[in-house]
């Protein structure tokens, strides 16, 4: 036997499990110091094994939930039908998450115009649409509910018409927000 493997043979037992406390000790204070890219793994396996939310918020500032109408399923150009809810309000009103999540995409495309994608609980996909202006969020930020995204505009598709956040939430295809808003999700599941 060497003196490398005598090392090993004589090493106290309460080494290892001291070495994994230091590590996940340490880990645990330089959290917050740790890049948000390298926490979003973490953030998404987190987010797809929380519940989807019963009820959310109303995601435009100051509109009431009596504002609201289910424009859900309306017909729409070219054989589509509508697969959200527009929430109507004054250009630039502010956007706001409805859930915790992960942005996932800040850009433009031709129905939306200028677009947000949040991953939130149970991995659903939350879709802010037709926005006049974007907050300071990146693809990877984590946000809160009520966190700012951008402001109510009409682009994309929505040129031309009054201004509106096209809201729309998606998980193996597109979902009806309108119940989950008014909280109707959460009032059948009591009953």
């Amino acid at each position: 036997m060497d003196d490398a493997d005598d090392i090993v043979q004589r090493s106290p037992r309460w080494r290892a499990p001291l070495l994994w406390l230091v590590l996940i000790g340490g880990g645990w204070l330089a959290w917050p110091w740790v890049p948000s890219v390298v926490k979003m793994p973490f953030h998404v396996v987190r987010l797809s094994m929380m519940d989807a939310p019963l009820s959310l918020p109303v995601p435009v500032e100051g509109v009431a939930l009596r504002q609201l109408r289910d424009t859900w399923n309306a017909s729409r150009s070219n054989g589509r039908v509508h697969e959200g809810i527009d929430i109507f309000a004054a250009r630039g009103t502010a956007v706001l998450s409805t859930t915790e999540g992960i942005v996932t995409s800040v850009g433009t495309n031709n129905l939306g115009g200028k677009v947000v994608w949040v991953l939130g609980p149970g991995g659903q996909r939350h879709y802010y649409a037709h926005l006049d202006d974007y907050a300071e969020i990146a693809a990877g930020d984590r946000v809160m509910p009520g966190a700012v995204l951008g402001t109510v505009g009409n682009t994309g598709n929505a040129r031309g018409t009054p201004p509106h956040l096209h809201y729309g939430i998606y998980k193996n295809g597109a979902l009806n927000p309108y119940p989950l808003l008014r909280g109707e999700a959460a009032t059948a599941r009591t009953e």
